[in-house]
This record gives structure tokens, C-alpha cells and sequence, in this order.
């Protein structure tokens, strides 16, 4: 059985279920980690290794995420420095929301080539705010199990409100990458000078199929959030 399950099955067991959350979060299947096994999975599982776990880019990249981690402790302080109560020398800081920006600001300019968060950025806040929400929505509800994909027939009930949120989400997040992608194709066509990033990469590649080019792009990007 063991070896059928490597052997003569194999790409069978590999591939991914088809549940709701891939349908409506995952431009059904164009983010890789949920894409069925298949030719547009490895196409896409090379670019991506290449691109985001090459170990030239890493080192590369490793000087930035010193200068950033420097930034976030130097905000720090100045927030420590800026205090109201002068009795005390000490500042209450929510260090949950403090990591999630600095990860945001180390992961998404690899990505989309920005900055989100901090005081040195040119993002409008409301932006990075929404940017964020839409995303810890997406890893919310990437995670959760509707009963339509244990019963498909009572995909039309949808209990709990999970898929019209998901469709919400989707919708929210669709909007925000469709403007990221818009901009970026709008500096390429006046050939400013922006550094190349996985999002450059993307609009570059010109042979992955199955999919429409934008949901292509959009699904694959969303991978590295």
C-alpha cells in the first residue's frame, strides 16, 4: 500500500481539495499552496523558490532587514521619549501590533516593493490599515471549515456566514492588489527606475498558463504575504 500511495498514486494523494476558501480566496487555485498538483504548480513553485528563496536575493536583502529592525527600536524610542507620565520611565506598548508592522515592513517590500508602516513612510495610514485588515481576514478565514466542503450539497445554506465573508474578503483584497498592480505597470510604462522585485518578476514571466495573467499574478503574490 506504502508503495502504491509513492509510486502509482502518487500525484493523487500530492494534490490540494477543492474547498471554499480556495474557490474564493485563492482565485480558485491560483495561489500555489492551494493549487491542485499539476504543470501550473511547478511552473509556479520553481518561480517562486527561485525568486523568494534564492539565496543570492536573501543575502541581498539581509542589510535591509537590519536597517529596518534599527528603525522599529529607534521608533521605539522615540515613543519611550515622547511619553506623557513623566513619573514613571517606563511606556506601555503593544508589541503585538509592533511586530506585525515590522513583519509587514520586511516581507512587503520584497514583494510589492513598499513600505507600509513607520514614521519615514509615504503610504497613507487608512492605506496600510486597510492593506492589513484585508490580510489578517484572508489568514483568518484561509483556516476555516465550512460545512459545504464536508456536504457540498449544503454549499447553498452557507451556516455561520463563513462564505459570504470569505466572498467579502476576496473582494476587499481583489481591489487593493488590482491597484498595486496598476501602479506598478504605470511606473514600467514610464520606465521609472524602481528596484526589481517578486511583483517585477511576475509581470516578467510570460509562460504560466490555466489561469487569467492578473489572477495568475494576484494569487501567486498573495503567497508571500
Amino acid at each position: 500500500m506504502a508503495t502504491e500511495c509513492f509510486t502509482k498514486i502518487d500525484s493523487a494523494i500530492s494534490t490540494r481539495p477543492k474547498l471554499d476558501a480556495t474557490q474564493h480566496l485563492a482565485y480558485n487555485g491560483a495561489m500555489f499552496v492551494f493549487a491542485p498538483y499539476g504543470s501550473y504548480w511547478r511552473q509556479v513553485r520553481k518561480i517562486a523558490t527561485s525568486e523568494i528563496r534564492n539565496h543570492h536575493r536573501v543575502e541581498k536583502q539581509q542589510h535591509f532587514y537590519m536597517i529596518e529592525a534599527r528603525a522599529w527600536i529607534k521608533e521605539l524610542f522615540i515613543v519611550w521619549c515622547n511619553k506623557n507620565d513623566e513619573t514613571s520611565n517606563f511606556v506601555l506598548v503593544e508589541m503585538k501590533q509592533w511586530f506585525t508592522h515590522l513583519s509587514f515592513n520586511i516581507f512587503l517590500p520584497m514583494i510589492v516593493g513598499k513600505r507600509y508602516f513607520g514614521a519615514t513612510t509615504v503610504i497613507d495610514k487608512e492605506e496600510a490599515q486597510r492593506f492589513l485588515k484585508a490580510l489578517q481576514e484572508l489568514m483568518h478565514l484561509l483556516g476555516v471549515f465550512t460545512l459545504g466542503d464536508a456536504i457540498p450539497f449544503l454549499k447553498w445554506f452557507d451556516f455561520g456566514g463563513n462564505v459570504k465573508a470569505m466572498k467579502e474578503t476576496s473582494k476587499e483584497l481583489d481591489k487593493i492588489l488590482d491597484e498595486l498592480l496598476e501602479e506598478r505597470r504605470h511606473k514600467r510604462r514610464l520606465s521609472e527606475k524602481v528596484d526589481h522585485d517578486f511583483l517585477d518578476t511576475l509581470l516578467d514571466e510570460k509562460t504560466i498558463e490555466e489561469f487569467d495573467s492578473d489572477n495568475t499574478i494576484k494569487g501567486i503574490g498573495s503567497v508571500g504575504f
